[in-house]
């Protein structure tokens, strides 16, 4: 506990708020080892998987659409 003059303001409490938006977590996760190039066959197999893992998890995801991110930035 601090002392303050009493003619200082309250301090705020802020109070946290649940998200209004859908948060939706990761389908799948395909890591290659370092040694290992990406390739066209490789590419077209792990879209298949993706595929694959979205009818289990999420099967009215693929009637609207699905946005895929592909990230490829190296870890620092």
């Amino acid at each position: 506990m601090t002392w303050k003059h009493p003619s200082s303001p309250m301090t705020k409490k802020f109070k946290v708020q649940r998200s209004a938006a859908k948060v939706k977590g990761v389908i799948l996760l395909d890591i290659l080892p370092q040694v290992q190039c990406s390739n066209g066959a490789q590419y077209c197999s792990t879209l298949d998987h993706l595929r694959d893992a979205i009818r289990r998890k999420r099967p009215g995801l693929l009637r609207r659409g699905v946005v895929v991110l592909h990230d490829n930035a190296t870890p620092q």
